[in-house]
């Protein structure tokens, strides 16, 4: 079995669920230190119901697929490869968004919290409601990004579930070490590290996505008999429709089947073939999403929490 793909749902997860932990791990020490301790339940209960929401939401979404490959074999294909594609650019938008939105906003996350939480606990009779509906979304937000990421990767079986229960457990394990044990860890330079990361992930699915979107055109072309592709080449395996000839084989030295390609196909998005609109796509988000992430650090530093 190839575990090379649990990484980068591994790596989402971790970063995600740190986001998480923080968040509640800012809840727990205000309440304790608002001496409304007697409100952890409904932490736990936020907790426990926005990650069984989020699991929800991926049992539906691969139903939905499954329901899809069930039809007629041509339309199958087309609907199919669109719904990777769809899942693939929502994966993109909603990841970046969050790494840029969170690097900007990280210096004043906690002071928002505390604001919210001193307005929630304020009304005794709704105190325990307004704790967990403020639990559930902030969990449910990094849940759903996991979830539609281990969606547009599409891998099938264990490795998901691997790759996000080891990212969880390391999510935990941070919070704990953090809240509980009052462990320093420089935050700043683990976001900013795992931010690098995801940006390298997150481009390697642009390739994925734009190869599922030019393979539902053709899908759509064979099924409507229109001429929309441009000529096919001469191998089968080494077309496209829309996205040109190929600019990068290396298929021949570094197999993205074989160990490291596969590796770092999992990891990166590698391709032992690559078409120049892919090539395009990966550069175009790899330069503008990276110039708006390392532009949010210098202008709004993270601070560490404490």
């Amino acid at each position: 079995m190839d575990f090379s793909a649990a990484l980068p749902i591994f790596a989402i997860t971790l970063r995600e669920g740190v986001e998480a932990a923080l968040v509640v791990g800012i809840v727990m020490a205000y309440l304790k230190k608002a001496d409304r301790s007697a409100l952890n339940p409904w932490v736990y209960g936020g907790i426990a119901t926005g990650v069984l929401a989020s699991f929800v939401v991926g049992i539906l979404l691969n139903w939905f697929l499954k329901q899809v490959e069930g039809t007629d074999p041509a339309q199958a294909a087309f609907y199919g490869q669109l719904w990777q594609g769809i899942l693939g650019l929502t994966a993109i938008a909603m990841l970046s968004w969050m790494l840029v939105w969170m690097t900007e906003n990280a210096k004043a996350l906690k002071g928002e919290i505390e604001g919210k939480i001193g307005k929630a606990i304020a009304n005794a009779q709704t105190a325990g409601w307004a704790v967990f509906v403020l639990i559930l979304i902030a969990v449910l937000r990094e849940g759903f990004e996991v979830v539609i990421f281990i969606s547009a990767k599409l891998q099938g079986g264990i490795v998901p579930i691997v790759g996000a229960i080891a990212g969880l457990v390391g999510a935990v394990a941070i919070g704990i070490a953090l809240f509980q044990f009052g462990i320093r860890i420089d935050l700043k330079v683990f976001f900013q590290a795992m931010g690098v990361f995801l940006l390298l992930i997150v481009a390697g699915l642009v390739i994925s996505a734009i190869g599922h979107l030019d393979r539902a055109v053709a899908a759509y072309a064979e099924l409507s008999q229109t001429s929309i592709c441009f000529p096919a080449s001469s191998t089968a395996e080494m077309s496209s429709c829309l996205l040109g000839g190929l600019v990068w084989d290396v298929h021949d030295v570094l197999p993205d089947k074989e160990f490291p390609g596969i590796l770092l196909k999992a990891m990166f998005g590698f391709r032992d073939r690559l078409f120049l609109g892919q090539a395009i796509g990966y550069f175009t988000f790899l330069f503008s999403a990276g110039f708006l992430y390392f532009q949010s650090l210098t202008v709004k530093p993270m601070q560490n929490v404490k």
